[in-house]
């Protein structure tokens, strides 16, 4: 397990904003997953992303990683920030883009 936190870790300090979903940013594989690419894309901030059903190890170690069951999850600066409910409820609230901006993300609002 320790070379899935390798590689988790490598992830999130390499990448400003890491989310670990279901498919990618193209095609997302669930609702919840297209749902946080959707607020990230309308933010304006690059981001990366990591596909777990593409790797059984990923998709179990990412949750034993951040104590969090499910997927998506999104991380800032190395920081877990949550799943799709509460990037929901941050963005609605406008505590995710103050989050972006704190942490010295670019986010350019799109249009």
């Amino acid at each position: 397990m320790s070379d899935i936190n390798s590689r988790i870790q490598s992830d999130i300090d390499t990448n400003p904003v890491m989310l670990y979903m279901k498919g990618n940013a193209m095609f997302p594989q669930c609702g919840f997953s297209a749902r946080v690419v959707q607020i990230l894309t309308h933010t304006g901030v690059p981001f990366k992303t990591a596909n777990v059903l593409e790797d059984a190890e990923l998709r179990e170690g990412i949750k034993t990683f951040s104590n969090w069951p499910t997927i998506p999850q999104l991380y800032v600066k190395g920081e877990f920030v949550g799943g799709c409910d509460i990037v929901t409820e941050m963005f609605q609230t406008g505590e995710l883009q103050k989050l972006f901006a704190d942490a010295g993300v670019d986010a350019k609002a799109q249009a």
